[in-house]
C-alpha cells in the first residue's frame, strides 16, 4: 500500500543559508523518474553531513532531499526487471547531490541506478554497509588488481574509525591481511581493533608535511583522508606498494613529489564509487555479501537515528564525534 504523504528531510535556501527540516510531502512532489521505491533504510555519509549543514557546496538546487544511498522495496516501475516487491539498493549516480536522495520514506529514481539486493543481505544490513562499505570493497578490489596479496606485509587504512575505514579494516582482516589503522582520535583504536586492526599507526608526524621519502612501512594502503595524510602515506610506501585513494576528509590538496613513484615504483589508484558501471556494481555487492563479516555490522553501524535525528548526527559527524556508520531508520520516520 502506498501512502499519499510521507516524511522527508528537506533542504531549503534561506538567503544563502541552508535550512534543513523534516517535512511532510506528497508523492506528486517527487521527481518524474521511472521507479518508485519505498525506502526502509538510508545512511548519513560525510558528503550528506556537508550538504545538510551547508558547510560544503554539495547542493545547487532548492528545495532538495539529501542522502546519497538507500535500500528499500520497489512500489512501481516502468522497467520489467524491477517488479513491485523487489528489494533494491541505490548508491552513487549523483543521487543526494544532483538528484533527490534517500533521506525520505519514498523516492522516485531511474531504474538503471538500482541494484537488486544480493542474497544474504537484508535492507538493514545493506545500509549498514552503504556507500561507505561499497567504496571500501572497491578499494580492496583496486589493490588486488594492482598485485596486493595477503601475508606480504602491513596494509594501512587511514580514517580507520570512519565509515569507509571501518569496513575496509573488517574486510581486509577477513581476507587475511595484516591491518594497521590510522585514526584521528587515539581513543577510537579499541574500536578498530575489534574489527581486526593489529596495530595503530598514529603519532604527531601525521599532522606534519612529510619529507619526499620517509622510512618504508606499508605494502599497500587505503586512504580516505587526502592532504598531508596521503602525502605521508605515499612517502612511507615500500618498493612496489600501491595506494587506493577514495576520500578527502582531511582536504583535497596533495603536496608531494614524484619521488615515491619513480624511486619506489609506488602506484596511486583513484577509486570512485559514484559512476561505477552496473555490472561491476552488482559484482561488488555480491562480494560484499560474501566477504564482509556480517557479524561486525552491528558494531560498525554503531549509531542508529530516525529522520528527526539526522541533523544532530550531521553536526556530530563533522566534529569527529561519531564512530563507524550512521544508519537512518525510515520505516516509521
Amino acid at each position: 500500500m502506498v501512502n499519499d504523504s510521507f516524511r522527508a528531510l528537506v533542504l531549503r535556501n534561506d538567503g544563502g543559508r541552508t535550512v534543513a527540516s523534516a517535512e511532510e510531502l506528497d508523492l506528486a512532489a517527487l521527481p518524474a523518474e521511472d521507479t518508485l521505491v519505498k525506502i526502509e533504510y538510508s545512511t548519513l555519509n560525510f558528503k550528506d553531513a556537508l550538504a545538510i549543514t551547508g558547510r560544503g557546496k554539495i547542493v545547487r538546487s532548492w528545495p532538495f532531499v539529501p542522502g546519497i544511498d538507500f535500500a528499500g522495496t520497489v512500489v512501481e516501475s516502468a522497467n520489467s526487471q524491477y517488479q513491485p516487491g523487489t528489494k533494491v539498493i541505490l548508491t552513487g549516480w549523483g543521487v543526494g547531490e544532483k538528484y533527490w536522495g534517500g533521506l525520505s520514506q519514498y523516492q522516485r529514481v531511474k531504474s538503471e541506478w538500482l541494484v537488486p539486493l544480493p542474497d544474504g543481505l537484508t535492507t538493514r544490513q545493506a545500509m549498514m554497509v552503504g556507500t561507505a562499505g561499497f567504496t571500501a570493497m572497491l578499494c580492496v578490489g583496486a589493490l588486488e588488481r594492482a598485485g596486493m596479496k595477503a601475508g606480504v606485509g602491513p596494509v594501512l587504512v587511514t580514517g580507520a574509525s570512519g565509515g569507509v575505514g571501518s569496513i575496509a579494516v573488517a574486510i581486509l582482516n577477513t581476507l587475511g591481511y595484516q591491518v594497521s589503522a590510522l585514526t584521528r582520535d587515539p581513543a577510537k583504536y579499541d574500536y578498530v581493533a575489534t574489527l581486526g586492526a593489529s596495530e595503530s599507526a598514529g603519532g604527531p608526524q601525521w599532522s606534519e608535511t612529510p619529507r619526499p621519502l620517509e622510512g618504508q612501512r606499508w605494502v599497500a594502503a587505503i586512504d580516505t583522508v587526502g592532504s598531508n595524510v596521503l602525502a605521508r602515506v605515499l612517502a612511507e610506501m615500500r618498493y612496489g606498494g600501491v595506494v587506493a585513494a577514495c576520500g578527502l576528509a582531511g582536504g583535497a590538496d596533495l603536496t608531494t613529489t614524484v619521488m615515491p613513484f619513480i624511486l619506489r615504483n609506488v602506484t596511486l589508484v583513484g577509486v570512485d564509487s559514484v559512476m561505477v558501471p552496473a555490472v561491476e556494481r552488482m559484482e561488488t555487492w555480491k562480494r560484499i555479501a560474501r566477504d564482509l563479516p556480517l557479524q561486525f555490522l552491528e558494531g560498525i553501524a554503531s549509531t542508529v537515528v530516525p529522520l528527526d535525528g539526522v541533523q544532530d548526527a550531521a553536526e556530530r559527524m563533522l566534529e569527529g564525534k561519531l564512530t563507524g556508520r550512521v544508519l537512518v531508520d525510515l520505516r516509521a520516520a
